[in-house]
Parts: C-alpha cells; structure tokens; sequence
C-alpha cells in the first residue's frame, strides 16, 4: 500500500471531526463515528494515474441527522487523497471511495539545470490551540502550609493545595513571592500553577531529590489529563549543575522539569532554568507555549556542559510555541513521530542544536511552520534527523523569515542520524561537516522498510545565515533508498567556509538564492541530486 495512505485515514478522522461537532469518549475516532473502516477498493483508475485505493465507511449514530455534502467530502483532497466518487448513504452507513497517489521514485544521479522554477508551495497552517479552561477559584500554598523561606522542604503543603483545587473542581493554585525547596508535584486535571512575580521554585538539590540518582521522579507531571496550565511571571530552579557531570562520568539517571500529558495544555510567562534533563516535555493535542524564558549552559560550555537540557520537546497536534526566549544544552525544539500542525513563532534562539524533528519520526510528522525566530550561536539552526531503525514519513515543512549569525549549520537534514552506533567502524561516515560528495556516494542502501525515514515538501524562504568558522552552509541527505524530495530553497543568504551539500535528494530547486563559500556562489557539493537554480 502506499505511504501516503496514512495521510488519506488521518483526513477523513479529520473531515469526520470537522462534520459532527458533537463531543464523543471514543479516542482516536471522529466525535461522531460509533465505527470507522477502510477497506480494499477498485474503482475505476483515473486515465494515466496509478492510484492505492480505499473505502471509507462511516457508521453514524441516528441522533446525529448528517448528511455528508460532495463539497464537504472534496476537503479530503487537501491531504493528497483524491475523491473518486460518493457511493451513496445506506441508512446511517456512508461510504466513498478514495484514491491516493503513490510516493515518487527515486533520484538520478546529480545534475544541475538553470530553468526557471515553479511557485513556491503554500503552507500557512492558522494553528490557535484550545487554551485551558480553569474555574475562578484561587489556592493559596501559604494556607496549606507553605513557608517560602528557602530552607523547608514545601513538597507536602503545595501537594495539598494541588489536591484540595482538584477536589473542589480545579482552580489557581498560587505561590505567592518565595523560595521554595520542593521535591515531585502531581497536577491534576483543571489546574493552573500560578508562580507569582518574585517567587521561585526549586527542586530539591541532588542530594535530597526523591529516587535519589537511580530512579529519581521527574518533577512536575501530569499523564493523560486535560485543562493544565502552568504559569509565571515567577521562575523554576532545577539545580542541575550537581546533575550534569554525573550523567556524563557514571550515567546516573536524571529527572526532567515538566512532563506532561493531554489536552490543552498552556506553559506561559515563566522562566525555567537548570534542569538536570529535560526542561519541558509534553505531549498531546492543543499546547500553547508562549513568553517562556529556558536558560541552562551550552553542551559546549567549559566549565559545566548540560547535556540533554532540551528546552521544549513537544510533540501531538495543534501546537503553537510564541515569543520564547531559549538557550540551553540540547534541542531548543524538538517533536518525535505522530506530530503534526505546529506553529513556532517570533522566538529568539541562543545556545543549543537547534529547532529540531526527530530522531525518532516513527508515526510521521506534518504541517511545521517555524518562521520570524532569530538564532545566535545556536549549533544547528534547522535539524530534521532520523534513521533507518526509527523513521517515517516526514513533510509538510516550512521554514521562513528566519536570521540566524554565527550558527554551526543553518540547516541539516539527515536520515543517518545514529550511524555512528549502527555503523562504528565506518568513520568516514560520521562527521557531517566532512561529508563530500565522493563519501556520500558510498553509503549502503538498503531496502525501504517500515522504519525508513522519508523527507519530503520542504521549504525554507527569506533566511540569512552567516556560519561559524570551519563549518559548512547546509547539508540534505536521503538515504539512497528514499531520496527526499520536492525542496525549495528561496530567498535564502548564507555565508560559509564549506559548500552546501544535496546528497540523495530530487527536485530541489533554488531560487534568488546566495550561498558563498571560498568556492564562489551557489557552488553546491552534489551526489545523486537533481537541482534546479534560478537566478
């Protein structure tokens, strides 16, 4: 079957979804469907075409009195599924039929043309998630027996304001200026942590921590909940400094900041320094993160490197992170498998590797928008990473409006990411600044698998980028087996010691683009790529 049928399914849960507003308990279904399925279908081809064929068939409670409009049943077409006909309803039972057309093929080996290039594809998603809805009831920890001194362990007295919001219904629960020790804290569904201006919370030094270096809890979580938030204008200290050499010396285990699950989730306003792992990691449908300050030491940092300090890995559906200002040690973004409709915006980027997909792509990624951000000394701009034993489908990506200075790569795209553990003793393989043409052409193909990451419908548009000495102005390389394909590069400025490199890769085209190294302009590095440049 092909790879784009996936993208047919999710839409029709999505057309489903936008059909019959009625609310449902039913996960992963349309709210409106007691059954959805997809069955082996062979109508007629399209002249010319070469299609994967499936039948939708929907079952619908009576209650609902749908009637499944032709005009609402084309929206399935935004996806890349093709709709070939109505059968008809039967009672309560829609069926129609679907065509989806198969992924292209593989590359030829390099050529460069100067023809002129086609529009740029548009993909502007409105991405405004859901925002929590909290009840006006406010819990002040003092009442609880909070102190706010510095010195008690508050772990009790903000664990019981927590429970006595949730049992009242949800509310605020805030704390007020402080500084407060605290060890592991359990949020509830309807809850929004206030941290008020001059208050901060701590996690409790390495020492003291719960779990101790083997199996310490992470601090602040919520597994499959719904209506959380968790606000500033106050700070959370994560004390990690005691943390990060040992991760690195005897690999104890760490416990990240925030770790959350569900639906509608708002982190706004706060700032989060230090974690001793993961700064924010959540999941889910409807996340906001807007106005959130991370600072933790650079991977490269000489004195005290925080390894694995990701800032913000958030992954699910109908994102948007906004107005964020991040430095740390790891990823300044990053999503795995099974995300899609992300809006990153007006965020300002110090330290770290980057707004990143990946590694793990397993599920597919679609519809990111990273645009107007601004990287400074960030070791990778733009990071889309996977491999063999991880990957999937990813696409749907658009990268504009961006400034980045004195970055180590403005943009990476690889499918090799862990070839250094699955291939050790292919060193030549390993360094991505060092990658030439002559050694790209030597990586082994394998078969196209479950797992096999795939880059497609890409573009970057008004970026300038000026690149760290020694260091090379970009790198896209698909697997010989699954070449990424459809790139566009358009308005795009950067200045670099090393060329620009497309190894496995098809209609990527340039357009009004200036890349200098010491070899000239818009002099690329090539293997088995297809490139089109318009001046």
């Amino acid at each position: 079957m092909s790879v784009l049928s996936g993208r047919a399914v999710r839409s029709a849960l999505e057309l489903c979804n936008e059909l019959c507003p009625d609310t449902g308990a039913i996960p992963n279904l349309p709210r409106c469907c007691n059954n959805i399925s997809f069955l082996p279908s062979q109508p007629p081809s399209p002249p010319g075409e070469k299609s994967t064929f499936l039948k939708l068939m929907t079952t619908q409670p009576a209650s609902t009195g749908l009637a499944l409009h032709r005009k609402n049943l084309l929206r399935l077409t935004c996806m890349g599924a093709l709709l070939l006909s109505a059968i008809g309803v039967q009672g309560q039972t829609n069926i129609f039929d679907l065509a989806v057309k198969p992924a292209p093929g593989g590359a030829n080996p390099a050529a460069v043309s100067q023809e002129p290039a086609g529009p740029a594809p548009a993909h502007k998603p409105a991405i405004c998630p859901a925002l929590p809805v909290i009840p006006n009831r406010v819990f002040n920890v003092k009442k609880y027996g909070a102190v706010g001194d510095g010195h008690a362990t508050e772990t009790k007295a903000l664990q019981a304001a927590i429970d006595a919001a949730h049992k009242a219904g949800g509310g605020t629960v805030e704390i007020p200026a402080g500084n407060y020790l605290c060890g592991p804290l359990q949020l509830e569904n309807y809850i929004r942590l206030q941290l008020d201006a001059g208050s901060i919370l701590r996690m409790l030094p390495i020492d003291q921590y719960p779990g101790g270096t083997n199996n310490p809890k992470n601090f602040i979580t919520a597994s499959k909940l719904h209506d959380i938030a968790i606000a500033g204008p106050g700070k959370i200290e994560g004390q990690g400094d005691k943390w990060w050499p040992l991760a690195k010396t005897k690999g104890i285990k760490r416990p990240s900041m925030i770790i959350l699950s569900g639906e509608r989730i708002l982190i706004e306003k706060i700032t989060l320094n230090n974690s001793p792992q993961f700064h924010m990691g959540l999941r889910g449908s409807n996340i906001t993160v807007r106005g959130v300050t991370v600072r933790a030491p650079a991977s490269t940092d000489p004195v005290n490197p925080s390894h694995n300090t990701d800032a913000c890995d958030v992954s699910g559906n109908t994102i948007l992170v906004q107005d964020c200002d991040i430095s740390v040690g790891d990823d300044n973004y990053t999503c795995g498998g099974g995300t899609s409709d992300v809006l990153i915006t007006h965020c300002t980027y110090g330290y770290g590797h980057g707004v990143s997909i990946g590694s793990y792509t397993r599920g597919g990624v679609s519809n990111i928008t990273v645009e107007d951000c601004t990287f400074t000394n960030t070791e990778c701009g733009i990071r889309v990473k996977s491999d063999r034993d991880r990957g999937g489908l990813v696409e749907h990506l658009t990268y504009r409006n961006l400034r980045m200075t004195n970055v180590g790569c403005p943009i990476q795209i690889f499918g090799t990411y862990m070839v250094k553990t699955l291939m050790p003793d292919q060193r030549q393989f390993h360094n991505l600044d060092k990658i030439t043409p002559e050694i790209a052409a030597t990586y082994p193909a394998k078969p196209v698998e479950r797992l096999t990451p795939i880059f497609h419908d890409i573009t970057f548009s008004n970026i300038t980028a000026t690149v760290q000495s020694g260091h090379r102005a970009g790198i896209i390389w698909g697997l010989p087996e699954a070449v990424a394909d459809h790139v566009l590069m358009e308005n795009v400025t950067i200045t670099a010691d090393k060329p620009f490199g497309i190894f496995g890769a098809k209609e990527v085209r340039l357009v009004n683009c200036k890349i200098t190294t010491p070899e000239g302009v818009n002099q690329l590095a090539l293997d088995h790529a297809q490139v089109t440049v318009t001046p």
